[in-house]
């Protein structure tokens, strides 16, 4: 019963809103967030909404040599 409820939470959530996917957020270079961005990122998307955030860097990351 627990399981079915999982299941139909998340559809719920994924079919709210304009919500993208985690998949969209990691192509675009963000992670998803519960609740809210931490410091130096800012709400791109949402991957489910309103709950899991799609948070991006403020600034281009840096690679190292």
């Amino acid at each position: 019963m627990g399981i079915l409820v999982l299941v139909l939470i998340f559809i719920s959530l994924t079919q709210h809103g304009d919500a993208q996917g985690p998949d969209s957020c990691n192509h675009g270079g963000g992670l998803c967030r519960v609740g809210t961005c931490v410091s130096g990122e800012y709400l791109a998307q949402y991957c489910f909404e309103p709950i899991i955030l799609c948070c991006k860097n403020l600034s281009p990351a840096t690679t190292e040599s």
